[in-house]
């Protein structure tokens, strides 16, 4: 009796089993089966924007022309990176297709180019993704055709060796593949995509930066951003909604290496398609993205303030990059936040090492001539990479929090006490301009010559006494003369 309803059980699951594996074929040969109507010419744009939905049109032969380019453009102020890039831009244009499309993609490589390159999209059923179909060469094209048969969002990347390499230099995007009838409408849409970069040089360093193999291959990353450099969503580049506008954000992540913990600071995603998938989740607060990986986000935007996009691994939001803004007008609603806004308080830190005060940090110092333009001009790089959060993009600080260095009298009374707390951090009151503050400021990790360069560049601005700070005061105030 036991014998037999254990083979009942058994019989029973193997038939769920082949229903499953016999309703999914049956759904892609549907899928393969729906015919085109006409052809159109596929609508592509650069991060953060997106393509018009496909609402409820029929499936068309959909034709996509992308160019390579590799091309020099700035990762941070002051530092530039030679970007490889699908279309120009860094992630690559957003492609908006619907299921049963008949693809003609077309990728080009232009002929100043220097190496050779190829697509691989997650979305196409067929060898590499398309990428044994598409290795072309500098000055020449590829043509392939693929049929989109699973709805979903979908990073594509160049898979030419060595791969790694050429998806870190930033060679990925999104595809979009609509189910039937199209998304549900919302009234605003934007293409954000992370990645992890290596450079010879640290955090803003300044200059052209070249690609670092072995940082890669360690997993070092310099920095980690959205859409290919810092910054690209901050200030004046901030992504905008008003309140009581439904808000989807397109989230993919090139890698090549880290997992992003995708979160917006002090928003709920009301919905998350899992992996850019079918699968939704509610009420998410931090969503994993994989490397190759993307995820769908949408959520309602209920008060007014500056919303912060970050991977939550949070030194590389703040250290490295990996921040953005969402900035949403419109009119209070006390009943749901009472609280005073403070804008500009989030910012990235850079990647100046810091460390509390007395720590025993020695950092050497290279000893360089510099006339009195070069040193400012070398001071407000180091400044935006230790001091900017802080103390503010014109030196104004953070009131009841950090002082001003802006006409600061404190500042301007004493250079040595200036040096010192540089170079070894302080505690305690301190009354600046008439008001007292009393927190941490943490030494700076950075060498005597970087020390003197952003001091000449605080007294050189914002109406302070013109001192040019030396390396040998510097070396004078460490050793205690």
């Amino acid at each position: 009796m036991k014998t037999s309803l254990k083979f009942l059980i058994l019989c029973s699951a193997l038939l769920v089993i082949s229903c499953g594996d016999s309703d999914k074929e049956s759904e892609h040969e549907n899928t393969a089966d729906i015919s085109v109507s006409t052809e159109m010419i596929a609508e592509l744009t650069a991060p953060p924007n997106v393509p018009r939905g496909v609402g409820k049109r029929k499936a068309k032969k959909l034709i996509v022309t992308m160019e390579i380019l590799e091309k020099e453009g700035t990762m941070t102020d002051g530092t530039t990176y030679n970007y490889w890039t699908f279309g120009g831009s860094v992630p690559g244009s957003f492609i908006r297709t619907r299921v049963g499309d008949e693809v003609e993609f077309t990728l080009s490589n232009h002929p100043d180019n220097k190496l050779p390159h190829n697509i691989d999209l997650h979305a196409v059923t067929g060898p590499g993704g398309g990428a044994t179909s598409s290795f072309v060469a500098p000055g020449h094209e590829k043509k392939f055709n693929f049929k989109t048969l699973n709805p979903g969002l979908y990073v594509y990347h160049c898979a030419t060796a060595p791969v790694g390499m050429h998806i870190a230099n930033g060679m990925y995007g999104l595809i979009l593949v609509e189910p039937e009838g199209g998304l549900p409408r919302v009234d605003k849409e934007y293409y954000i995509m992370q990645g992890d970069f290596y450079t010879k040089g640290e955090n803003g360093d300044p200059g052209l930066q070249a690609f670092d193999m072995q940082k890669a291959v360690d997993e070092d990353a310099d920095y980690v951003v959205f859409n290919g450099r810092v910054g690209s969503l901050t200030g004046d580049n901030a992504i905008t909604a008003n309140v009581g506008e439904t808000v989807r954000l397109y989230v993919g992540n090139g890698g090549p290496n880290l997992v992003s913990s995708f979160h917006v600071i002090g928003e709920i995603f009301d919905k998350v398609h899992v992996e850019g998938g079918s699968t939704i989740n509610e009420n998410v607060q931090t969503t994993l993205i994989p490397a190759g990986g993307a995820a769908i986000v949408e959520f309602r935007v209920d008060v007014p303030g500056t919303f912060i996009l970050v991977d939550h691994s949070i030194f590389r939001a703040f250290n490295k990059g990996a921040l953005g803004m969402l900035k949403v007008q419109g009119e209070e609603n006390k009943a749901i936040y009472s609280g005073v806004v403070q804008e500009g308080i989030y910012h990235p830190e850079g990647g100046g090492i810091q460390e509390m005060p007395n720590a025993e940090v020695e950092v050497s110092a290279p000893l360089k001539s510099k006339t009195l333009a070069e040193k400012i001009a070398s001071g407000k790089l180091v400044y935006a990479k230790t001091c900017f959060a802080c103390h503010q993009a014109n030196g104004e600080g953070i009131p009841n929090a950090f002082p001003p260095l802006a006409a600061s009298d404190y500042l301007n009374a004493d250079v040595n006490r200036a040096i010192e707390i540089v170079v070894k951090g302080k505690t305690g009151a301190i009354t600046v301009n008439g008001v007292t503050y009393n927190s941490i400021m943490t030494r700076q990790a950075i060498s005597d010559d970087e020390v003197a360069d952003v001091l000449t560049y605080v007294y050189n601005s914002w109406g302070n006494n013109k001192a040019n700070v030396t390396i040998s005061q510097v070396g004078q105030v460490k050793n205690g003369h």
